[in-house]
């Protein structure tokens, strides 16, 4: 932090819950939070942000069968057929011209591995979620009645922003423990010649993404990431959605009360959504090659019902 922007003290960041809250500002039945930077207009002018064609996932391939498991039953939909009943994988018709495929998945997506989209559902603070809902909205049986991430069936359709920190250090990857300031962003933007604007997403490179290539993932959530002074940046730039390389936070948060201040500060209090766990290193040498630092971004959740979020596999196009 510079001179001028001293380090938030835990009662400022707690303050946060207040000062940032946009509980209310789309009306109280509101379920999108942030999402409603994305406007038409924001869309259309994402759409022209597309100068190459080029396109780029920003997920991780999910291991099999370590997070998921494969079915060796036959599918339901092929259960009437002859010779389908106890078939294994691959199966085949009994007249063994054509067969198939098939996989029962069982997914823990939050956490620190998997590529996926937060809703603002997932957290709670003092018994509340965002827009003021109550916690108990959310039953064990039929999942979350309020801002669950089906608010976002349509898609989350706007401009990608790729901020560099790893770049601007001038390192292969920030260490755990490492925070991102409001300075590093801007920093980033001028080096870049990208300016975030409303309704923009932003995804954050520390370069994790490189050392979990190069070495694995952690396995812990000792990890670089959003400081929590980079809220009120986001807030004042009307950014509707953020990622980065990691879950976000940056571990330990320093702050005693607040473990995970931007998810929960962001997700409760303003409704930003979050993408966690991005692979961001194909962006990011893309964006180097091109010299273009902003691009189409499509992130399409599954329409879980009443989930708190969702497996994504986010998708920039140059």
């Amino acid at each position: 932090m510079t001179a001028a922007e001293p380090m938030p003290t835990q009662d400022d960041v707690l303050g946060y819950f207040d000062t940032l809250s946009n509980w209310g500002r789309w009306g109280d039945d509101d379920e999108l939070g942030t999402l409603n930077h994305i406007t038409d207009d924001v869309r259309l002018a994402a759409a022209r942000a597309v100068r190459h064609g080029r396109s780029v996932s920003c997920a991780w391939e999910v291991a099999v069968p370590e997070e998921m498991e494969r079915s060796t039953t036959s599918c339901p939909c092929f259960a009437d057929l002859p010779g389908a009943e106890n078939m294994p994988l691959p199966g085949f018709r009994n007249d063994r011209h054509w067969g198939y495929s098939n996989e029962r998945l069982g997914i823990l997506f939050h956490g620190n591995t998997i590529t996926h989209l937060d809703s603002p559902c997932h957290i709670f603070w003092d018994g509340q979620m965002y827009n003021g809902r109550s916690h108990s909205l959310v039953d064990a049986t039929t999942g979350s009645a309020w801002a669950a991430v089906t608010a976002a069936a349509n898609g989350i359709v706007t401009r990608g922003v790729l901020l560099d920190i790893a770049k601007v250090r001038e390192v292969p990857w920030l260490e755990a423990g490492q925070g991102v300031y409001p300075e590093d962003l801007e920093e980033a933007e001028r080096r870049q010649g990208v300016r975030v604007r409303p309704g923009d997403a932003v995804l954050l490179r520390t370069g994790y993404g490189r050392a979990r290539h190069e070495t694995g993932p952690t396995g812990d959530f000792t990890q670089a990431g959003w400081h929590a002074s980079c809220l009120p940046w986001l807030q004042d730039r009307e950014v509707a959605l953020i990622g980065a390389d990691t879950p976000q936070d940056v571990q330990p948060s320093g702050y005693d009360d607040l473990a995970m201040p931007v998810h929960t500060v962001g997700l409760a209090a303003m409704g930003l959504w979050l993408l966690d766990n991005c692979d961001l290193e194909a962006c990011a040498t893309t964006a180097t090659e091109l010299n273009q630092w902003d691009f189409h971004l499509t992130v399409a959740p599954i329409r879980f019902a009443g989930t708190s979020g969702s497996p994504v596999n986010p998708i920039a196009t140059f």
